[in-house]
């Protein structure tokens, strides 16, 4: 049987954490920072996990997770 792909934009955009939980990056902290606060622009660079309800759409991306 031949080995199963992973979608590459997945692979980019996820993390695996060191007890399996799946990380991602926060959105809105690419443009327009001046009119956001420093709290708020640090906070955005925090990772965070992703919902309960993605957990299995994510890992069928990823089936191989990433090292």
């Amino acid at each position: 049987m031949p080995k199963m792909k992973t979608k590459r934009g997945a692979a980019k955009r996820f993390r695996m954490s060191a007890t399996g939980k799946i990380k991602r990056s926060r959105a809105f902290k690419r443009h327009i920072l001046t009119s956001k606060t420093t709290k708020r622009k640090r906070h955005l660079d925090m990772e965070s996990l992703i919902s309960k309800s993605d957990t299995r759409r994510v890992r069928e991306m990823l089936p191989y997770g990433r090292p």
